[in-house]
Order: C-alpha cells, then sequence, then structure tokens
C-alpha cells in the first residue's frame, strides 16, 4: 500500500484498502476552532450527543485569537464553559495556529490521523500524518464517535528530480506546482512527494508545501519523515516515533516526474492562489501593505529569513507591514533572539500568534483598492478584506516592503518608494426524527454557472461565518460571486444549480452547504466538487450530484430550462429538448446518510 492508504488501514479494521472503498476510521485528535466550535457544540447539544474521548478532543482559537468581534468572543467564551464542563483541553487565544500546535505539542504523530474545522488540517502531511479539515456535522460525529467515514483517495506520486536552486523557497516550489497542476488537476488525490530534493527539506518547509494542498484541490501532501525530521519531532515533543512509510511496490493512479531545477521566484497574482507567474512579470507593482505569517508562513526559520532582510532598514511610507508568528513558542523564539526588535525598528505591527489575515479575526486585512503582498495561502476575491492581495515568499515581501513595491532582496532599492495609497446559550437536545421518505427526484428551473474553482468565499463569504441559524444564511447566498450577486432576488425554491469543476473549493464552512438549504434549492450538480464541501453537502443531506464532462452540450441544457433529475438512478432530463442522459447517481452512504436527513440524525 501507499502512504495513505497504510495510514488508513491501521486506523480501520481493514488490513489491506483500496481507492474508492469508503472506511470508518478512528482519529487521534480531534479538534475544533474558535469559528466552528460553537457550531459544534451546538450540534452534539441539540442531538444529545457526548464526547467520546475527552483526552482526544480540543479547542484552538486561531482565527480570532484577540476576541475582537464580539461574536467570536461570545463563540470562544460559550467553548470554553463546554470545555470545562467535559474535561477538553483548550488552546486559548494567547497559543497559536491549531494545526502546529498539534505538531509542536505532539497531538500528532507520523503515521497517526487529525481532523479539524480548519480546511488546513492537511498540513499533517508535513509530518506524514494524515489530517483532513471537516464541517461542523463532521466534527461533532467525531467527537461523539471517535471515528469518521472516509473514501480512500486515489494517489499520485510526484518524484523531485534534480537541485533546488538557492534562491527558491519552498514557498515558491508550492507556487511552482500551484502553476503546473491548477486547483482541480489533482483534485481529490493523495499527493506524495519524493526524490532527493524532497529528502533535504525541513520540517518548516514541508508545512509550507502541506499547507497549500487545499489550494492545490487535493486530499492531503504527504512527506515520508526523514531520520532528521523524526529526531527533530522527537525533540520536540519528549515521544517516540515509530516511521511509517509507502511498501516499496505501492500502487498510484500516476507517478510524475517534477523538474525542481526550473522553478522559479513566483508569485500568485489577485483572486486565485493557483494563477502564478514569474516574478519579473509584476517587478515594481507598488504595494499598500505587507503580510508575514499563516499556517503557510509563519514558522521561526520565515521570521529569520524577514529579519535578515529588514536588519537596519525601515518599512517604505505608506506601506504597513504585519507580522504574525504561528505558535506562541515561535513568538518566544522570535523575542530571544532579538527578531522582535528588528520588526519593531523596522517599522512593522508584531501581533500575538494567530492565523491573522486570512481568518477575517485579526490584523492583516485590507480595505478597497489596497495592494497587499502576503505569504499566506489564500488570495481568494474578499477572503483577507476587499483590496487585491499578491502571494510570494517571505523573503520577497520583506524586501518589497522597504522598497514599497513588489521587488526581490537583491533587487532593493537605495530609497524606498513613496506613494499615496490607492485609493450564545447552552441548549438543549431538540426531539428529532426521520424524515419521510425524502423525495429522490426533482425537477426545476436550471441556473447553469459554468465557472471552475468557485470557492467558499464566493458562496458564502467568511464575514458572515458567526451566523449559525440556517434561516439566516439564504440571503447571502452568491453576493460574493462575480455576475450572480443578485441571485438571491432571482432564484427560487425548487430551482437546480448545475455548474463546473472544483464547486466549492477552500474552505470548510458549513454555511456554504446551508445556505442553498436556506433558500430552498433541492439539488446541486456539478462536474466535480470541492473535497471538503462534498463531505459537507452529503452529511448535511443536501443533494449534490457528478456529471461527466459533454453532458450539457449533450441534452443542450441552457440557463432557465426545466430539468428533471433522480438521485436514485442519476437519470436526468432535459424538458425543453427532451433529451435524456446520466449523471452519477448516490453511493449508498450518501443515500443512507439523506434518508436519515443528515449525519446526526438518529
Amino acid at each position: 500500500m501507499n502512504l495513505i492508504e497504510k495510514i488508513l488501514a491501521r486506523h480501520s479494521s481493514q488490513e489491506t484498502i483500496k481507492p474508492g472503498d469508503i472506511i470508518d476510521v478512528s482519529i487521534d485528535a480531534r479538534v475544533a476552532r474558535d469559528f466552528g466550535g460553537a457550531n459544534v457544540v451546538k450540534n452534539l447539544i441539540e442531538n444529545g450527543l457526548e464526547v467520546d474521548d475527552p483526552a482526544k478532543t480540543f479547542f484552538t482559537f486561531d482565527c480570532n485569537p484577540g476576541g475582537s468581534d464580539q461574536k467570536y468572543a461570545a463563540n470562544q467564551h460559550f467553548c470554553r464553559q463546554y470545555a470545562r464542563e467535559n474535561g477538553i483541553k483548550v488552546y486559548d487565544v494567547n497559543s497559536g495556529i491549531g494545526t502546529h500546535l498539534a505538531i509542536e505539542k505532539g497531538l500528532i504523530l507520523p503515521g497517526g490521523t487529525f481532523v479539524s474545522t480548519d480546511s488546513h488540517a492537511n498540513i499533517m502531511g508535513a509530518i506524514g500524518a494524515f489530517g483532513q479539515g471537516m464541517g461542523d456535522q463532521d466534527i461533532a460525529a467525531v467527537w461523539a464517535s471517535g471515528k469518521s467515514w472516509f473514501k480512500v483517495p486515489k494517489s499520485v506520486k510526484l518524484n523531485f528530480t534534480r537541485k533546488r536552486p538557492e534562491h527558491v523557497s519552498a514557498k515558491d516550489m508550492v507556487l511552482n506546482l500551484l502553476d503546473r497542476f491548477g486547483a482541480n488537476a489533482l483534485l481529490g488525490c493523495a499527493v506524495e512527494m519524493v526524490g532527493d530534493a524532497v529528502d533535504a527539506l525541513t520540517l518548516d518547509e514541508r508545512i509550507t508545501i502541506s499547507s497549500m494542498g487545499t489550494e492545490m484541490g487535493v486530499i492531503i501532501i504527504l512527506f515520508t519523515p526523514t531520520t532528521a525530521i523524526i529526531e527533530e519531532l522527537e525533540t520536540r515533543t519528549g515521544k517516540t516515533i515509530n516511521l511509517i512509510a509507502a511498501d516499496p511496490d505501492a500502487e498510484y493512479e500516476q507517478e510524475l516526474e517534477v523538474n525542481v531545477s526550473a522553478f522559479k521566484l513566483m508569485v500568485a497574482q489577485p483572486g486565485h492562489p493557483h494563477d502564478d507567474v514569474d516574478i519579473r512579470e509584476v517587478k515594481r507593482t507598488k504595494i499598500d501593505s505587507a503580510f508575514i505569517g499563516s499556517c503557510t508562513n509563519g514558522r521561526i526559520s520565515d521570521l529569520r529569513i524577514a529579519a535578515d532582510i529588514l536588519k537596519g532598514k525601515t518599512v517604505a511610507p505608506g506601506v504597513v507591514l504585519k507580522i504574525v508568528p504561528a505558535t506562541d513558542e515561535i513568538w518566544k523564539e522570535a523575542l530571544d533572539e532579538g527578531l522582535i526588535r528588528i520588526f519593531k525598528d523596522a517599522g512593522a505591527l508584531v501581533s500575538n500568534a494567530g492565523c491573522a489575515g486570512c481568518a477575517a479575526g485579526q490584523v492583516g486585512q485590507n480595505g478597497p483598492n489596497e495592494i497587499t503582498l502576503s505569504t499566506g495561502n489564500r488570495n481568494f476575491s474578499g477572503k483577507q478584506g476587499k483590496g487585491s492581495v499578491y502571494l510570494a515568499s517571505p523573503a520577497v515581501v520583506a524586501a518589497s516592503a522597504v522598497a514599497g513595491y513588489i521587488t526581490t532582496p537583491d533587487d532593493m532599492p537605495a530609497k524606498a518608494a513613496e506613494f499615496m495609497a490607492q485609493g450564545i446559550k447552552l441548549g438543549e437536545a431538540k426531539e428529532k426524527s426521520r424524515p419521510d421518505a425524502p423525495p429522490v427526484e426533482f425537477t426545476g428551473r436550471a441556473w447553469l454557472i459554468q465557472k471552475d474553482d468557485i470557492d467558499t468565499d464566493m458562496i458564502f463569504h467568511n464575514r458572515y461565518l458567526t451566523i449559525t441559524d440556517l434561516k439566516e444564511m439564504g440571503q447571502y447566498t452568491f453576493d460574493n460571486l462575480e455576475g450572480y450577486k443578485d441571485f438571491v432576488k432571482k432564484a427560487q425554491p425548487g430551482d437546480i444549480i448545475m455548474t463546473s469543476k472544483n464547486f466549492g473549493a477552500g474552505s470548510s464552512r458549513q454555511q456554504a452547504v446551508d445556505c442553498f438549504k436556506s433558500l430552498g434549492i433541492p439539488v446541486i450538480i456539478a462536474e466535480s466538487f470541492g473535497a471538503i464541501y462534498e463531505r459537507n453537502a452529503i452529511n448535511a443531506a443536501m443533494p449534490i450530484l457528478i456529471y461527466d464532462e459533454g453532458i450539457i452540450e449533450e441534452l443542450d441544457i441552457q440557463d432557465g430550462d426545466t430539468i428533471t433529475v433522480n438521485l436514485e438512478t442519476g437519470a436526468i432530463q432535459n424538458r425543453r429538448s427532451g433529451k435524456s442522459g446520466k449523471v452519477h447517481p448516490f453511493s449508498q452512504v450518501q443515500m443512507d446518510i439523506y434518508k436519515r436527513g443528515g449525519l446526526l440524525n438518529k
């Protein structure tokens, strides 16, 4: 078996597994963050469920570690109360990013399994462990049972050949990979990275690359730990670690070569992490702000790189530089090494450890027309504010903050550019019963939205994440999707959405599914779905179906046509043209959850 198959098999009742198998997997560490935690608790209480093993269950408050938003503060306090009553460990607002803490504290070890309401839980691939981001219902179910169902993914092996150029960072490596594979070429796959250039990567560099697996559309990017990585983890955690690796004769869906010597310094252009260009194409682009941090580049090695560039220099007039270490331990290391003094002397804002900008709950947000250069993993429209966000390495961000425009450390000006910026209450279990034979066939007006990679911020923006009432969610559907901001005014109950590849890319937020239920949209049909989105929809009993390329043309489906689709058989018909075809019907697991009215319904 390959690496992910060995990890999942060891945590299931199966000796061997293969792609496509649906198995129950025991989970070693189960985490809820501050923005999803309140909904997890609410789901447990309302369904009369208790925590399976408090010692394996954790809260991490990393999205808004200052509690600066009243709703976040209320959710955090609500979770703290529940934690006290149930003996659950809270890594509170002074701790840092939950996924990084899990590695630092040894909550997860190589070969282990980890889930969180963080869509970047697959960072665990950096240490050769399985991590998965999940929605609120999923996490509640894991907290109650200690396990979760998974569909074993196909695996792809990337063999890195030749030598990495000295000036190419781990962030540049993953941006080069995004440039090659985009957001859906490896959609739903587990990716193993091998080769001499991979073996040379440090733990911090592996974390940087694994943290952007979500942006590539993969389930996880996995590294087999080297002896040096094992020794570092044993020193950090005080635990003995047994190596787990793929079998020599392991099978893969694909084995591809990657010539790392051809990698360049890259920048992701605003809007999509996979819209990457050689940095030379965007050099001299003026910036208003710069950000160093996030789960991708908030490690101590990243801060050291930035400090080397910033030492003795100051941030350009009109530019704001914000720096956020990933964890409190890293913050203290930076303090002991004098890095914090360098940052402050350079004119940077240094925040307490946490997620920062991309979570909309700390420093890092930008305003309308503001241009930001960031080390984050996402730059979706509206994700980090109302401005535009470029993505780059810590070295490039630090050099650009000093220059006042995008540049490289070896091409910083003697004088910086100066310019004007462009302009809760604990509830009770509710009585629930299975719905009476829910319908398996629907007829409705088609919304043909032929756009790939519609992410969850376009579907349901992160500024509404604190909403927990399904009745309130519908009004915000697609209000960040260009061309469909009036969708709510025009949509009618019973309408059917038919869209393209990778629908629901990005965050683990459940609201991006529930908003359609709120509007009475009964079915979403797509060529493919983001991995977490697909789980959330299935578990919420929201019918989603997958079609093969060409079915829209085959049935001559046009926007506004009336179509009929059957969940059991996959039969689909265009009533206007009279043409019929097939989409993929429900799996047995999907149908069972649908008939129960949702994962948490008994």
